[in-house]
């Protein structure tokens, strides 16, 4: 064991002599016990970083990415923040005088029926933003923008997936007008099936303009809205029925997924069938089903209890007052998914999420008039909750939306539309990236792509190969790309680059937004090192922060607040280099422990994909009765390459060149596709027993593929 806590010169020959001496003993046996950062900065661009010890609490960040790309200048000077120093100004206001600056952006950005009383009440884990105010989040998506220009501009634009080679899907183009009267009726229909202020309604719709009508209908008339993804099953669905009570579900025949209609009314029917343990209906507390006729599906229809949408709308006005709801009123309940527990009930106030919603797509989008921004999120998620319906309506943008899958008929869909559409703005998800990488370049350059100005990435940490990839094969190397950090937890985005202001590092989310005050700390709380991988916490409260976790306080406090009093816990692991810039290392769930040095996944994964060959990867521990866990590692090939023992070998070699020996994987799994959910989420959970060898369990509903996992089981046995 070295202890070099207090060195401060290393020269090269005692480096040699390690690295001699590493290389002839038995690996493990010859460790850093105590290193300073220069000593850490010095070993790992030696090579040496596999000697390092980490700490109880220090996650190893192994991952190292040097470029950096600046803001084009054409973009920076027509950008909302065209400095960093105007960042900076604007986010120092934020951290020293919150309550000022956020009194400042709630009377600008928000449409207002009575001023608050008090800008923010915190005693942690309690918060109340804007105390004694009243809106209506409606109002300040729709009839805000009525007496403006913008009041026949297009709201939406809406494509459906069903297409081929030569024809375009289906199109619909609401205008804020039209849009609005839409709102107004379907909240008299809502209101005329006994639906009050604080009753929730169920939304289980596909991707299409009445799934925004809803959601923003219940808002008109203070009803909470619940959306389920429409992958998720009937047992889902009925789960998240029995724990928000809700009085209404509003559903569809089916919807569109790759040629093929998904079921959902009678995914719906379903859901009425299963009983708690006492013998009650899930279900019980329902009592109307609207049904949207989208698919043209046979559906069994209950007379007493189902209603057409259409048949519904014909009956009644097309004017409906909104209901005048507190800053702190519940908007809505978000579940999350449940994969690895019972769905947690996320609650968000009106006034606290729209305004975060509001501004963060303001600044990190860029917004302007004349954008057609495409976010290309579910609504049945947090991200189309922000950036698909509230944020960008507030803000009086175009939104288009889209129904199917992004290779029906072809790969090319997406490009087909950003060319057809004059697309300006693209948010995407890294799974969707490396599946277009995987798919060819020769799918995108198909396509006039010159309409795009900006790019986004969401949903997990993007690693640099497929960053590279998306700005110049799809932003031709002048699109700003914002990689965002958020969750559903806190309603808005967190970390990002605001475009304009802010040099460009791939696969870091970049720096906290106004009000944001993170910080990445071992297990006590110690504040980690420069560099050092920690745990993400924030420090301070914001207004679209979740305000609890449905019918459970005790398990929102156990949850995100009793690991670091005072202070949020955001369960992911990250570090932050010397600039100030974060960069997110996964779940802490998914940190693996080999050896001692406790290594997330996603940086495993970020090397593999830097290997040429290599499209997508998936890493995975597995018990071993040396290490005390294994690393598995599910790989997907470009199409150029071929699976063979070889390639298994060179890959991981290149995974011990690129992060050190530690993390050279001890299998190495080909596979044609990994298991992933409708909207692109690796299920790793999945992986973990695949590679366990252990009987599948736990929800597979809405996996895309069902055949993926089987193949996956067989595959290198």
């Amino acid at each position: 064991m070295f202890d070099l806590e207090k060195t401060e010169f290393v020269s090269s020959v005692f480096l040699r002599v390690v690295l001699m001496t590493a290389k002839q003993i038995k690996p493990g046996l010859l460790k850093v016990a105590k290193a300073n950062q220069f000593v850490k900065d010095l070993f790992r661009t030696s090579g040496l970083d596999q000697l390092l010890k980490a700490s109880g609490g220090e996650i190893e960040s192994v991952m190292q990415e040097s470029r950096v790309f600046m803001q084009p200048e054409a973009f920076a000077a027509a950008a909302h923040l065209k400095t960093s120093g105007e960042y900076l100004a604007l986010y120092r206001r934020s951290i020293d005088d919150p309550d000022g600056f956020w009194a400042e952006q709630a009377g600008r950005h928000l449409v207002w029926d009575r001023r608050w009383n008090s800008v923010r009440e915190w005693k942690a884990p309690s918060v109340k933003w804007f105390a004694g105010g009243r809106l209506n989040a409606s109002v300040n998506c729709l009839d805000r923008h009525l007496d403006t220009g913008a009041a026949n501009k297009a709201a939406i634009i809406w494509e459906g997936e069903p297409a081929s080679a030569s024809r375009h899907g289906e199109e619909r183009v609401l205008t804020y007008r039209q849009l609005h009267r839409l709102v107004c009726q379907f909240a008299n229909v809502l209101k005329s099936n006994g639906v009050r202020r604080g009753d929730r309604v169920l939304i289980y719709l596909p991707m299409v303009p009445e799934a925004a009508v809803a959601m923003l209908a219940c808002a008109r008339i203070g009803a909470v809205h619940s959306v389920v993804f429409g992958g998720f099953s009937a047992q889902s669905v009925a789960d998240r029925v029995r724990d928000s009570g809700a009085v209404m579900i509003v559903t569809a025949d089916g919807s569109f997924r790759k040629g093929a209609v998904v079921q959902l009314k009678k995914n719906v029917d379903d859901a009425f069938k299963f009983k708690d343990a006492e013998g009650r209906p899930l279900c019980g507390s329902v009592r109307k089903v609207i049904v949207l006729r989208r698919a043209g599906n046979d559906v069994n229809f209950d007379e007493s209890r189902d209603a057409w949408w259409h048949r519904e709308m014909e009956h009644v006005p097309a004017a409906c007052a909104p209901e005048s709801m507190e800053s702190e009123d519940t908007l809505f309940i978000l579940y999350t998914s449940g994969s690895t527990g019972r769905p947690k009930g996320i609650q968000h106030s009106t006034a606290g999420f729209l305004l975060g919603a509001k501004l963060t797509h303001h600044y990190v989008f860029d917004h302007k008039d004349l954008d057609i921004y495409w976010c290309t999120a579910d609504v049945g998620w947090v991200t189309g909750h922000s950036y698909v319906v509230y944020g960008p309506l507030a803000n009086g943008a175009t939104v288009f939306m889209y129904e199917g899958a992004p290779n029906y008929p072809e790969p090319d869909r997406y490009w087909r539309m950003v060319e057809k559409h004059s697309i300006t703005v693209l948010y995407t998800a890294p799974t969707a990236i490396r599946a277009f990488m995987q798919w060819g370049d020769e799918w995108p350059k198909k396509h006039d792509l010159s309409s795009l100005r900006l790019l986004g990435s969401v949903g997990e940490p993007i690693n640099p190969q497929a960053w590279t990839w998306y700005h110049e094969t799809i932003g031709g190397g002048r699109c700003p790309i914002v990689d965002t950090w958020w969750q559903t937890e806190t309603g808005s985005i967190m970390i990002s680059t605001c475009p304009g202001a802010a040099a460009m590092k791939p696969g870091s989310a970049g720096l906290p937004l106004f009000g944001v005050d993170p910080a990445v700390v071992d297990d006590q709380g110690a504040p980690a090192a420069p560099g050092t991988g920690g745990k993400l916490i924030l420090r301070k409260p914001w207004p679209s922060m979740l305000r609890g976790v449905w019918g459970d306080p005790e398990r929102y406090e156990w949850t995100y607040w009793k690991d670091y009093p005072g202070c949020y816990f955001t369960g992911d692991g990250a570090r932050q280099d010397a600039g100030g810039y974060f960069w997110i290392t996964g779940r802490i769930d998914d940190v693996i422990n080999i050896s001692g040095h406790r290594i997330g996944t996603a940086e495993v994964e970020s090397a593999l994909v830097g290997h040429p060959a290599v499209a997508e990867a998936a890493a995975v521990g597995r018990a071993d009765d040396t290490k005390g866990t294994g690393l598995v590692v599910f790989v997907t090939l470009k199409n150029e390459f071929t699976p063979s023992p070889e390639l298994r070998e060179t890959l991981r070699k290149h995974v011990a060149a690129e992060i050190g020996a530690v993390a050279r994987p001890d299998e190495v799994r080909f596979a044609e596709a990994l298991p992933k959910t409708r909207s692109g989420k690796i299920m790793r959970r999945l992986l973990k027993q695949v590679a366990a060898g252990t009987e599948i369990k736990g929800d597979v509903t809405t996996l895309e593929d069902f055949g993926v996992l089987e193949r996956l089981s067989g595959e290198n046995t």
